[in-house]
């Protein structure tokens, strides 16, 4: 092969140095084409990554808004647990206060009524004892007056009680 540029010839001359600037102008403008498609997909594909960063951020954030509450829901519900068992704790006493109250008056009912039995079978058992008193008491003085008192004793009684009697009517 024989080049002009080694021959003497100007290099402007030679159909290679053409073939040269037509490469180059079209490496420069498929190349501003390229660079321009190429510099597009990786507008996008950052854009694609600074959205996916931002919404991961705003998840970040909701994600430690999400925590933060439910903190306070598990610090507020230690709170309403410890305030439940004081109260169980306090109605508990209350309760077993009363009980005991309870079982106290009821022991002194139970007392009372013991007592009231008491006095009650005392009471029935005096009343059985005078009335065997009086049955004894009737008793002697049915075989008294029945030793005392004969058919002519008692004639003579009630003919004075007889005589006795208008005198009693009247006055």
């Amino acid at each position: 092969m024989n080049y002009g540029a080694f021959a003497g010839q100007a290099f402007y001359l030679h159909g290679s140095f053409w073939v040269f600037v037509a490469l180059v102008l079209f490496a420069l403008v498929a190349g501003r084409q390229i660079s321009r498609l190429i510099t597009g997909l990786l507008d996008e594909r950052a854009a694609a990554v600074s959205a996916a960063l931002i919404e991961a951020l705003q998840l970040k954030t909701e994600a430690q808004a999400i925590l933060a509450e439910a903190r306070k829901r598990q610090i507020q519900a230690e709170l309403d647990a410890k305030s439940i068992l004081e109260t169980a704790h306090v109605e508990a006493a209350s309760l077993a206060a009363g009980l005991a109250a309870d079982a106290e008056a009821s022991a002194k009912r139970r007392e009372k009524m013991a007592l009231e039995r008491i006095a009650a079978a005392e009471a029935s058992a005096v009343a059985e004892i005078r009335a065997t008193a009086i049955d004894i008491a009737t008793a002697a003085s049915t075989a008294l007056l029945a030793d005392t008192f004969g058919a002519d004793a008692d004639a003579a009684l009630l003919d004075r009680a007889i005589a006795a009697a208008p005198a009693a009517l009247r006055g």
